[in-house]
């Protein structure tokens, strides 16, 4: 028994595979090569679809048939194929619409193109405006029709409505924009004919062409109200399409519209099959391969494109018609972005807030012209524009905050560095006004040319504050401080006159100095007058001219000059004298061993 069971099972399993394998070498029928998931807000690719086009070997012209729900769109394929309801695609009046999605009829038209063997396939799809489903998944069976087709006949019952503009808009911006890239260059996809078709109970009074234009014409609008003004701008945006569009009027079959699938040609209005057979013929003559980069597409290249655009439409909800121009224009967007940031990040911060504004500006300029030259699409391209513009925003602001880390860094160095020369300059061993003023302006020099970027002009006046209580602290002291140095001077003068060199003059010289500055200065000269007396000026002159110059900072060398006059005179003291003998020009103290040696006259 279980063995029975075994073989059963297998036995079923191998009359499945058969007969599935079977339905797949039938192509003589229509297959879904896309479909809709449950919820209807993507869609998927059909394996019996796909293997009907993948065995296609020679170049493929598709030929998409889109329009509002329960408008004839099955019918029509059929007649172009010259196929009956019972045979072709399935027809919604007569059993339950099997058009979900994207339909293809298995078996394709040979035709000649222009001396290349080509194979016709016909697409069905699902209708527009149908119950139970979003304007988003509207959007994707006609945006994914209009890049797989090669003539796009957009069919419509009886007139043109403001809806059925809207979508050919965007169609023409996939043909015109996303499609071609600037003249002269290869071009992604090559666009697709766009056929109007508008089938109508009566054929008097306006031409469908007169029809298309007038749908076209400018509304006016003389209260500027925006919303005809959208309207306006996509009337613009169809006007382009030129050449590349056909307008073309059918008939009704006929009055019985729900037994046309039992009637045969010669039951049809005369009228209509004259049309029609019009209509084969404006399709074949407009019919062009599927061109993708310069080459022609067979079936499995046909399939791997179908694939990249199915992707590129799944990628994330899409809210809006222009949505797949908005996803291809992703790619490009950073791409600029990134071509901005690579510009900016060459810039060496810090610099200042105007230089760059300045670089951002030009930066942001040349990303601007990159996207123009590569972007998809002309009204739905704004919304990419405006991102493009914002992510830029949000790049040049990180930016900002490391121009102004590096200005308060740099600033701050170069500030406290200045507070240490300055410190440096209060406590010099030897004052001077000269050396302190060169390191005033050294120091202001160097912070205005280096301190750069926003911070500057913050530690510019903290910089002044602290310069200024430098300066003024210096003055109060320097008087004081030489004062203090002078009557060093004079005392050390006195030392050395008398006990070193021995020289009198000398000695007197620094005792009066050393008198007078203890004396007569404190006696009759106060700190103001001491300031502006000539003859103090004259001291502070002589001062400042031997401590320092562009030649000798005394304050530096003071202690090697000391130690090299000293050791001189202590060379001369021990050995200079006895060889040379004392040939002072001035009077030197007597040698008193010496005088009491010498011998007496008699």
């Amino acid at each position: 028994m279980e063995i029975s069971h075994r073989t059963f099972a297998f036995l079923l399993s191998l009359c499945l595979l058969l007969q599935t394998s079977l339905s797949i070498e039938n192509f003589h029928q229509a297959f879904p090569i896309v479909e809709p998931d449950p919820n209807h807000t993507k869609l998927r690719l059909s394996r019996e679809g796909l293997e009907a086009i993948s065995r296609i070997t020679t170049p493929i012209a598709a030929v998409a048939v889109i329009g509002p729900y329960r408008s004839g769109k099955s019918f029509l394929l059929n007649q172009l194929l010259s196929l009956s309801c019972y045979e072709g695609f399935g027809v919604g009046h007569m059993r339950d619409t099997k058009t979900k999605g994207i339909w293809v009829w298995g078996t394709p038209l040979e035709l000649e193109i222009d001396g290349v063997k080509t194979s016709i396939i016909y697409l069905d799809t699902e209708g527009f405006e149908s119950v139970g489903k979003s304007n988003v998944y509207d959007d994707r069976i006609f945006a994914l029709a209009t890049v797989m087709s090669s003539v796009l006949i957009y069919n419509l019952p009886e007139t043109i409505r403001e809806a059925d503009i809207s979508r050919l808009s965007f169609a023409v911006e996939l043909a015109e924009e996303f499609y071609g890239r600037v003249k002269g260059q290869d071009v992604a996809f090559e666009p697709s004919k766009l056929l109007w078709l508008i089938q109508r109970d009566f054929l008097q009074g306006k031409s469908v062409k007169e029809m298309v234009d007038e749908a076209l014409r400018h509304v006016p609008n003389e209260d500027g109200n925006k919303n005809i003004d959208q309207v306006n701008r996509i009337r613009d945006s169809l006007a382009i399409m030129g050449d590349n569009s056909t307008a073309f009027s059918l008939p009704q079959p006929h009055l019985m519209r729900t037994k046309l699938c039992d009637l045969k040609d010669e039951d049809l209005d005369s009228t209509y099959v004259a049309r029609r057979d019009q209509l084969k013929k404006l399709v074949a003559s407009i019919l062009r391969p599927k061109i993708v980069q310069g080459k022609a597409l067979n079936g499995k290249e046909f399939i791997s494109f179908l694939e990249q655009i199915l992707d590129a439409l799944n990628k994330g909800e899409i809210p809006s018609t222009g949505s797949l121009v908005e996803v291809f224009n992703k790619d490009i967007v950073e791409r600029c972005v990134k071509q901005y940031h690579e510009r900016m990040v060459k810039l060496r911060l810090p610099m200042s807030e105007e230089h760059l504004q300045g670089a951002h500006e030009t930066a942001h300029d040349e990303a601007l012209k990159a996207f123009d030259a590569q972007h998809f699409g002309r009204q739905h391209a704004k919304k990419s524009v405006d991102q493009l513009d914002e992510q830029m925003k949000e790049v040049f602001k990180n930016f900002v905050l490391a121009n102004e880390y590096q200005s308060s860094k740099l600033c701050e160095a170069l500030y406290t560095k200045c507070e240490d020369d300055m410190d440096h300059l209060q406590s010099l061993r030897l004052p001077s006004m000269a050396k302190f003023n060169a390191g005033f302006v050294y120091c202001n020099q160097s912070f205005e040319h280096q301190c750069v970027g926003p911070s500057k002009q913050n530690y510019e006046q903290r910089l002044t504050k602290m310069m200024g209580k430098a300066r003024s602290l210096f003055i109060k002291e320097y008087n004081n401080r030489l004062f203090n140095w002078l009557v060093a001077f004079s005392l050390v003068m006195v030392i050395v006159g008398r006990f070193i060199i021995k020289f009198i003059l000398l000695e007197m010289a620094a005792w009066i100095l050393f008198i007078f500055l203890e004396t007569y200065t404190r006696m009759f000269w106060t700190a103001e007058s001491l300031y502006y007396n000539p003859v103090w000026h004259f001291i502070v002159g002589t001062w400042e001219t031997v401590v320092y110059s562009p030649v000798l900072d005394l304050d530096r060398w003071a202690i090697p000059l000391v130690c090299i006059i000293a050791l001189c005179v202590l060379y001369w003291r021990c050995y200079g004298k006895r060889k040379h003998g004392s040939s002072w020009l001035l009077p030197m103290y007597n040698n008193q061993k010496n005088g009491r040696n010498r011998e007496r006259s008699e």
